[in-house]
């Protein structure tokens, strides 16, 4: 279990170094074709990216909860779920979230904020009706693993790169011209402006794709981390096989936030190429399921 939590970690900061590594590789090759200094083009160009990031970092968690239509609740509105929530967090050391509950039967859950100390966890009624207290306890396990794990901070920080990556790619694309260059510099930038646009096209894809990998990557983590908490996988499991069964959209689903969710939001396709898995956000339930039973062997 812990072999596995070390590996989603190490594979996640891989591919958000990709993706850093496109925006300054993109910044340049702007800079070079436009006669610009390249210096000052990837300083510029990671600045877009970080004022970018640093907007999202502070007010992602409000959008999502509000586009999801959570409600705030106390803990005499939902006893038992806060009581799990709560005995989890104190075994796990960290601060209780606010919580929230979305009306929608479609059983799913999220965690947002950008560290333990400004957390949210939210609810849909379907899985509250949904699960068992085992099964509910694995859930939350999961959710508070993000919020302990930083992965809703990494994730902001990813979809905000990635989104840097197009915005730079389209700049790019706009403006690429043969005349900011001498002469003599004529054949070689004449085969640069062939690689910016086949980079300008394809790097979004790049990108989008490397950014669904580390959502996956994500899962997999809070899946082991909420499992080595409540010391049960089987609860995670059990609760796994009952939302995929259900298999209900989420009224509120957007493809803004429904990489927060513990499960697709849009509910889960019952075949599923290996095309259809690179462009997903969530991983197989199978296979998460399968990786949490064979977690104790």
């Amino acid at each position: 279990m812990y072999n596995q939590i070390a590996a989603n970690k190490r594979k996640t900061w891989l591919l958000v170094s990709l993706v850093a590594a496109m925006i300054i590789g993109l910044s340049a090759l702007f800079g070079y074709l436009e006669g610009f200094d390249i210096v000052s083009t990837i300083i510029i160009g990671s600045m877009i990216a970080s004022t970018h990031a640093l907007i999202s970092y502070f007010f992602a968690d409000k959008i999502a909860l509000a586009s999801s239509g959570a409600k705030a609740i106390k803990k005499q509105d939902a006893p038992e779920l806060w009581n799990v929530v709560e005995n989890l967090c104190i075994a796990n050391g960290q601060p209780v979230p606010s919580i929230y509950i979305i009306t929608d039967d479609s059983p799913n859950a999220f965690a947002t904020g950008r560290d333990p100390e400004h957390a949210s966890i939210a609810f849909t009624t379907g899985i509250l009706k949904l699960l068992d207290k085992q099964e509910l306890e694995g859930v939350t396990a999961h959710e508070l693993s993000h919020i302990k794990n930083y992965d809703i901070r990494v994730m902001t920080i990813v979809v905000v790169l990635v989104g840097s990556i197009m915005l730079l790619a389209d700049i790019l694309l706009r403006t690429m011209s043969f005349g900011k260059r001498n002469s003599k510099d004529n054949s070689a930038a004449a085969v640069l402006v062939i690689i910016g646009i086949v980079l300008a096209i394809l790097s979004p894809l790049f990108a989008q794709l490397i950014q669904l990998a580390v959502s996956r990557s994500r899962e997999y983590l809070a899946d082991a981390s909420g499992a080595l908490l409540t010391r049960y996988p089987e609860g995670l499991a059990q609760a796994l096989e009952k939302i995929s069964a259900v298999n209900m959209p989420l009224k509120s689903a957007s493809n803004a936030t429904a990489h927060l969710f513990i499960a697709n939001p849009f509910g889960r396709n019952q075949r599923r190429s290996a095309l259809s898995n690179l462009f997903s956000t969530h991983p197989p339930i199978t296979e998460r399921i399968n990786r949490l039973r064979n977690m104790g062997e």
